[in-house]
């Protein structure tokens, strides 16, 4: 009977700690979702503030350049097709051009394992049409069809928040339809449109040994096309009557050695950099970073785009590269796919800090050149946008807030934001830098998008200049459906809501 009564006493007890613990975790669940409901609320409350007065004329955008037909499938269901059986044991993500299969294999595989997105050019044109040709045959309902380009992507985006766009870029026949009649072209018909494979994968996919952390892609391409920006020219000319409020430069990433002949690809940057002195004060020009890997052509963007423009836009990896490169000369590899906002504020401003030094000094040999006056670095988690006080841009609290809403209506492809499709990454405060004793800011109901106003200090004579910075959390899709191109929508997002 005592033994009877043990068990019993036992197993009461354990279904009363199942049920405590059923309780607990509806209540936590229950606490998740009102935090994401409220903060919801509140981004769409500033969402709406952007408001453009009924009289006031839209803002004119024009952006180059390029554009491509973007093929989209599954990259761990394509692998295990195709390559089931040769799985890397160790992996490299430092190859700039990927010539083979096993190095399109082994660069994947250090991708997919670090969470980070990446952009290869592949060399070997047979082996390209080949690696098409597979996708093309997978089943009909696993693979997809977009338009693509950063260009296209980013000039789509600025019309549907109400701008009046120019696009400079060559499109085929088939590839035009799929861009809005409104958005005017400047860019000649190509028989063709260059190809990019797109190889998407969810958080915690799995391929062999390794499994991705967060929802990405890998993007592969061989285009003949895109890297000789043959629009610049045109896009030039039109901008003489066009006159935007804004000039976005994107592509460049494009520009890979290996397609062009000696001096070549520099003639083609000082076009680049002809159009953007060319523009006046009162144009904001802005420079879209990318995948950047090889170090000389990231060295020709600092001579000929990075002191010419007044804002750019990049995510977490790119953030990263620009810093190692403006700082010590040298690139990055995969870096943290969710960093502390702390450690991103600190590398923009030390980002900020050497454009200022370098290039923000118009009295110099070149008086054409800008004072870099905003970056926004968009992340999984969150949104940063740093401006001057001083600048031209505005709504740095609703940029940062409609970027945010824009990041999860992307990557979920739905207008209609589910607190319960929801995964909350932040907390419910973070430190505005890794220094010791830095100020705190909470985000909650009384602050979903905090900002700050703060002096940063740079040059010999430390001269001081007031910013605004503004972070507001991401509510991160659980289920991402599509990654590629959520850079370009979320910094288009951004600019618009600041002209």
């Amino acid at each position: 009977m005592t033994a009877l009564r043990y068990m019993g006493w036992v197993t009461g007890c354990s279904v009363l700690t199942a049920f405590v613990s059923i309780i607990w975790q509806a209540f936590l669940s229950l606490q998740t979702l009102n935090r994401t409901t409220v903060l919801l609320s509140g981004l769409l409350a500033i969402e709406g503030s952007l408001k453009r007065p009924a009289l006031e004329p839209a803002p004119k955008v024009a952006i180059g350049y390029g554009a491509c037909t973007d093929l989209q499938i599954n990259a761990t269901e394509f692998l295990e097709r195709y390559y089931s059986r040769r799985i890397p044991a160790a992996t490299t993500g430092s190859r700039e051009i990927v010539n083979n299969e096993d190095e399109l294999l082994q660069s994947f595989a250090y991708y997919f394992q670090n969470g980070a997105a990446a952009e290869r050019v592949m060399a070997n044109t047979t082996l390209f049409k080949q690696l098409v040709s597979y996708a093309k045959v997978m089943d009909k309902n696993r693979i997809q069809w977009y338009m693509g380009g950063n260009a296209p992507l980013m000039a789509v985006r600025f019309f549907m928040e109400g701008a009046e766009v120019l696009l400079g870029a060559h499109m085929s026949k088939k590839l035009r339809p799929l861009l809005p009649k409104e958005i005017r072209l400047a860019g000649d018909e190509i028989p063709n449109d260059d190809i990019h494979l797109i190889l998407e994968y969810k958080a915690g996919d799995t391929w062999g040994p390794y499994v991705a952390p967060r929802a990405n892609r890998y993007i592969l391409h061989n285009d003949r096309n895109n890297p000789h920006l043959r629009a610049v020219e045109q896009l030039t000319d039109a901008l003489k009557i066009y006159q935007p409020q804004l000039l976005v430069v994107s592509g460049l990433q494009m520009m890979d050695m290996f397609t062009f002949n000696p001096g070549e690809r520099e003639a083609r940057l000082l076009q680049v950099k002809r159009q953007l002195t060319s523009q006046p004060s009162d144009t904001l020009n802005h420079f879209e970073m990318a995948s950047y890997v090889e170090l000389q052509l990231l060295q020709q963007l600092q001579q000929f785009v990075l002191p010419y423009v007044d804002s750019l836009g990049m995510n977490e990896q790119e953030l990263s590269n620009l810093q190692q490169v403006l700082a010590y000369g040298r690139t990055t590899l995969a870096t943290d796919w969710n960093p502390r906002i702390a450690h991103t504020l600190d590398q923009m401003r030390q980002v900020f800090i050497s454009l200022l030094e370098d290039y923000g000094d118009r009295s110099g040999n070149d008086p054409r050149r800008r004072r870099i006056s905003r970056i926004h670095v968009h992340t999984l988690a969150y949104q940063a946008i740093l401006t001057t006080a001083d600048s031209k841009w505005k709504n740095t609290r609703a940029a940062a807030a409609k970027a945010a809403l824009t990041a999860h209506r992307y990557v979920c492809k739905s207008q209609f934001v589910n607190p319960e499709a929801v995964l909350q990454v932040l907390d419910d405060s973070f430190a505005t830098s890794a220094q010791t004793n830095a100020p705190r800011m909470r985000i909650g109901a009384a602050s979903p998008v905090p900002c700050w106003r703060e002096y940063i200090e740079y040059g010999r004579k430390q001269q001081r200049l007031e910013v605004e910075i503004c972070v507001a959390p991401v509510l991160v899709c659980r289920e991402a459906r599509k990654t590629a191109g959520a850079g370009d929508n979320i910094s288009a997002s951004g600019l618009a809501a600041q002209l």
